[in-house]
């Protein structure tokens, strides 16, 4: 007796035909991609600081009662001279210094982000709870979180880079929503 296949012979009686579902075009990312497309996504620079010894380069993100929004921390990096110590804090206080502008990383587009920003050099004082400490050597750092670390309206996220007479830089990415 001979094993005949009765399913999809065109000339069968069950003959089907498949339907591929596919729409295009099939595009997959990630929730930072995702956010980028939606004008939700920020970077903040310290851009390359020249820090004096004992001191550190600090950048701080603030998210006010109210804001809103959740920040979702995507990815710090950036880069030293010398051997340096990368420390990212929940709390703390950076006084004086500048106010440095997030910039949508949807080149163009007009969304702004709610944070508020501080940056100097100097030590970071205040209520601090260490959430990653990072012995750096000299050159490039990055540290993708990939929305890992939020911060809720009501905190701030410090992050120092240090100690030591070096030049720094300091780049943090996130989305809001």
């Amino acid at each position: 007796m001979t094993n005949s296949n009765v399913f999809n012979q065109s000339n069968g009686p069950l003959y089907t035909q498949l339907t591929n579902t596919f729409s295009a075009p099939g595009i997959e990312s990630t929730p930072e991609g995702g956010a980028a497309a939606a004008g939700s996504s920020f970077a903040l620079t310290t851009n390359n600081v020249s820090v004096g010894a004992g001191l550190n380069l600090l950048l701080q993100v603030v998210n006010a009662v109210g804001s809103g929004r959740t920040l979702y921390v995507s990815r710090i990096s950036g880069g030293t001279t010398a051997a340096a110590t990368l420390i990212v804090y929940s709390g703390g206080t950076i006084t004086g210094g500048t106010t440095p502008v997030p910039v949508n990383t949807l080149l163009g587009n007009t969304n702004t982000s709610v944070m508020t920003t501080r940056q100097n050099t100097g030590t970071l004082t205040g209520t601090l709870t260490s959430l990653l400490s990072i012995p750096l050597t000299a050159g490039m750092y990055m540290l993708n979180l990939n929305g890992s670390i939020i911060v809720p309206p009501g905190q701030t996220l410090s992050i120092s880079a240090g100690t030591g007479s070096q030049a720094a830089s300091i780049n943090l990415s996130w989305w809001e929503f």
